[in-house]
């Protein structure tokens, strides 16, 4: 007979979820063990064990619940633009802030996507780096729509890459609380879009 979960099963992997990501961001993906991800959760290995079957199995429910979040944010983002008659500026402007909404309360999360794919099978990697390159493509298409004269074939990749140099590293020196704020830099990102890329 199946062994029947608990009903707070889903609260304790997203909790293991939460403090794994801090580990991995703290000590690296590689010198993080079971033993110091049970220590990090307040429990033992055999209780991490019934909840995920290796460090592996974390790493992609990790990465795989915050590209799934973060395709979810693209979406919500266009249906909202949609309801409220934003054109696509307005809505590519939107975009930039949901996302380093998102990226604030994300950190360990964002550290892993950046530095951790690698580590995963090769199955688990190419579901994974799929997913980044749907976020990509997505917002290629929406930099494209909102600056339809200044956007080409020839440079529309460059600048969607410029875009995500300025907010993916974030976490390497935006801190919340800080000086400047998510919200104050993601105007100061959509400032430097719309100025740059408007003709003279």
């Amino acid at each position: 007979m199946a062994r029947t979960r608990a009903p707070d099963h889903e609260t304790q992997r997203d909790q293991i979820l939460e403090l794994a990501a801090a580990k991995f961001a703290q000590t690296s993906y590689p010198s993080t063990s079971m033993s110091d991800l049970a220590a990090a959760s307040g429990t033992s290995k055999a209780r991490l064990y019934h909840y995920y079957e290796s460090k592996e199995a974390i790493l992609f429910d990790l990465l795989d619940r915050y590209t799934k979040r973060l395709m979810l944010i693209i979406a919500e983002v266009e249906g909202a633009s949609q309801r409220r008659g934003l054109d696509e500026r307005e809505c590519f402007a939107e975009l930039i802030r949901a996302f380093l909404a998102e990226y604030e309360t994300s950190h360990s999360r964002h550290v892993a996507l950046l530095n951790d794919v690698k580590y995963l099978v090769d199955a688990q990697r190419e579901i994974i780096l799929n997913r980044q390159r749907d976020v990509v493509a997505a917002f290629t298409r929406q930099l494209a729509r909102a600056y339809p004269g200044q956007v080409t074939a020839d440079n529309q990749t460059s600048l969607t890459m410029m875009l995500f140099g300025m907010i993916n590293w974030t976490f390497t020196w935006l801190k919340p609380g800080g000086r400047m704020g998510y919200r104050d830099f993601a105007q100061q990102v959509i400032d430097v879009m719309d100025h740059g890329l408007q003709s003279p």
